[in-house]
């Protein structure tokens, strides 16, 4: 015991000690400030689409995912030659108002009096796959709907580009679409969020859920 309180007590011991402590929180600072960068270049490259259902019953499921294909098909319709993130956004700006109104048509057809309140933010997103594309968890910009009290599971997707699946089964990104967000980033970045294979992309991918988002969440369809 004496033997380990003097070794302990070694100058050469607590040198070795400090300069460990020292490198962990150099190698740390540098995780974070990587992550906190590249978070930040991929969220400012898309546009996402949340819908929170009223409540997690199956009617109400039902109706967010009727809700969300007419939207995504009006979205569609707006921004076939959209060239920019910005640019989408300032459309749906534009048509807040019909984008309200079709939700709120939806609704009445399928038999329920819900409102609709929608709002472009930017907000918090946990962790979520489309396809073979991977987006980690962070804040993005976003149309997020509510429908009724907001109180159930929600759906995620992105606008822009174009990622969003009517028929969620399919599971397919356009070939368009990577291409559009590929352009939008840097080759390590569109790597990060499309290469699910390499052990070094997949760690590289883990700091960023660590450091550049909220955890190691996973949304919810």
């Amino acid at each position: 015991m004496k033997k380990i309180f003097n070794f302990i007590k070694n100058p050469k011991f607590k040198m070795i000690c400090i300069l460990t402590f020292l490198l962990f929180i150099y190698v740390s600072i540098c995780a974070f400030s990587y992550a906190q960068s590249v978070s930040t270049d991929i969220a400012e490259s898309v546009f996402r689409l949340h819908v929170i259902a009223n409540s997690d019953s199956e009617e109400d499921q039902n109706l967010k995912y009727k809700v969300r294909d007419k939207l995504i098909e009006y979205m569609n319709s707006l921004i076939p030659n959209c060239s920019s993130k910005q640019e989408a956004i300032s459309i749906v700006n534009a048509h807040l108002d019909d984008f309200k109104q079709i939700a709120l048509e939806t609704i009445k057809k399928e038999g329920f009096t819900y409102d609709v309140n929608l709002n472009v933010g930017n907000f918090e997103f946990p962790t979520k796959q489309y396809g073979d594309i991977s987006l980690p968890a962070g804040f993005y910009d976003a149309l997020r709907v509510e429908i009724g009290a907001a109180e159930g599971q929600n759906w995620w997707c992105v606008m822009f580009p174009p990622l969003c699946f009517v028929d969620v089964t399919s599971g397919v990104v356009p070939d368009e679409s990577k291409e559009e967000l590929q352009n939008s980033m840097s080759e390590e970045e569109f790597a990060l969020i499309s290469d699910n294979k390499s052990q070094d992309i997949q760690f590289k991918f883990k700091l960023l859920e660590l450091f550049g988002g909220s955890g190691f969440s996973t949304a919810k369809k």
